[in-house]
């Protein structure tokens, strides 16, 4: 067996490679692991609206009860919703159903520690080891788990659970991220697109209830049109409804509305660098900055880099993926980070990336300072960048190959500070990305087509 979990959780095609049952395996082994012995356990369960959600559902729910853990089903609710729970509750686990911006075929398990943290790898690989041996604790009798919210299931075995309910728990996430908002939004207008996924309900509810006027598009999901044309992956229909609309700037999520990208009131594209570089300025303004300290990944663009440090502000750097910006935010005690799609995490609000938090605190800057998303992403002038994806045989091979270190480091010494190259292997591809920034994009094609060339002989 092939490792099970990539850079954020189990995923892959509904009913094929991600199957009901590895579902079940893969949540009885994670309750196994996760619910540390304890007599009665917990698990917060979501997804988002896609139809295969609901046979995995099923599926995840089986596991866990038949692990001996309890679990309470929250329905339809962005991936930070599902962490949020998991630590309010004070639940053992919380798992997460959703191929976040994927087509809709595909399906994904995502699992939360206590707390509604991510797993480390540690922990995945213990997770496996134990899929793998497919030998698990099945209590049998009253140690099997219920489900929580089902009607007509009253009795003893739920008064520790007075509590936990269905009712108001889209409301207590709402409340939540109003509350972390700290400013009255009233006097805006933002257009968001939902991507008829998890976040088309209390995306819009929490807009309104922060004072904005909102016009909500792409949120009416029926299983199947999740992502289709929409979100925050196809921008084109939010640009022109900002337009259309005159609203003051747009808002577009992804399938699990973990991230949010934005455009300003012309329609123009505001990236994830460029939010994040928006919200550091807002946060050591405040005091909120943590060592004027912004964690990124290294696919951040130099544009964002160059302004951070023309603001006296930090950037760290992590391999690719919110799970790695959120390890060296813990790591550091840091307060802001994020990557250039659109993820942003804020530690003090949440434990992963929130994309209507997000929007909530780009348009609470706007609000405090009285000027408008182009002006406040104007600090990040994008360097040209070129990224080609070039197929080898051995992409571990080829990243260390004596010959591709020497072209990087030459093509470093040319660049100087006004450009920098990135040499990253896919994480799911026998690919090798060669990535060239320099404020010449002449200089960044013809670096980039030669290393590419390097790549592909080596």
């Amino acid at each position: 067996m092939g490792r099970l979990f990539g850079t954020d959780g189990v995923r892959g095609l509904a009913n094929e490679s991600l199957s009901p049952e590895l579902a079940l395996r893969v949540s009885a082994a994670a309750a196994q692991v996760l619910s540390r012995g304890k007599k009665r356990a917990l698990a917060v369960v979501g997804r988002d609206p896609r139809a295969s959600g609901e046979m995995l559902e099923a599926a995840v729910t089986a596991g866990l009860t038949s692990a001996g853990v309890d679990v309470l089903s929250v329905g339809i609710l962005p991936t930070p919703a599902v962490a949020y729970l998991t630590g309010l509750y004070d639940a053992c686990l919380g798992v997460m159903i959703s191929a976040s911006h994927n087509p809709m075929p595909d399906n994904g398990i995502k699992i939360f520690a206590a707390g509604g943290h991510k797993l480390d790898d540690t922990v995945e690989d213990r997770i496996e080891a134990l899929i793998a041996e497919g030998t698990y604790t099945r209590p049998t009798g009253a140690g099997i788990g219920r489900v929580l919210g089902r009607p007509g299931l009253g009795g003893h075995v739920f008064d520790v659970y007075d509590r936990y309910s269905l009712e108001g728990t889209h409301e207590r996430y709402v409340e939540h991220l109003v509350q972390a908002t700290g400013r009255d939004l009233r006097g805006l207008t933002v257009v968001v697109d939902c991507a008829h996924g998890a976040a088309s309900e209390v995306g819009p509810t929490a807009y309104r209830e922060a004072g904005a006027t909102v016009i909500a598009i792409n949120a009416e999901p029926d299983g199947l049109n999740i992502n289709d044309g929409c979100g925050s992956t196809h921008l084109e229909q939010i640009q022109r409804a900002v337009r259309e609309h005159g609203a003051d700037l747009g808002l577009a999520h992804d399938g699990d509305a973990d991230r949010c990208l934005a455009v300003d009131a012309t329609g123009a594209v505001v990236d994830g660098d460029a939010i994040m570089a928006i919200l550091a300025l807002a946060m050591r303004d405040s005091g909120e900055l943590v060592q004027n300290t912004l964690v990124a990944t290294v696919m951040s663009n130099l544009g964002l880099h160059i302004a951070m440090r023309e603001a006296g502000i930090t950037v760290r750097t992590t391999a690719v993926g919110d799970r790695y910006v959120l390890e060296d935010l813990r790591a550091g005690g840091y307060t802001l980070g994020g990557e250039q799609s659109g993820h942003v995490v804020f530690p003090r609000y949440g434990t992963t990336g929130d994309g209507v938090l997000t929007g909530l605190k780009l348009m609470a800057r706007m609000a405090e300072t009285g000027r408008s998303l182009a002006e406040l992403a104007s600090i990040v002038t994008t360097v040209p960048q070129v990224l080609v994806n070039v197929p080898v045989s051995d992409k571990a091979a080829v990243a260390v190959a004596p010959s591709v270190l020497e072209a990087v480091a030459e093509g470093e010494r040319l660049l100087g500070t006004t450009g920098r190259i990135l040499l990253r292997p896919s994480g799911t591809e026998q690919l090798v990305r060669v990535m060239v920034e320099a404020t010449d994009p002449a200089q960044a094609h013809y670096l980039a087509d030669n290393l590419a060339k390097l790549v592909a002989d080596v």
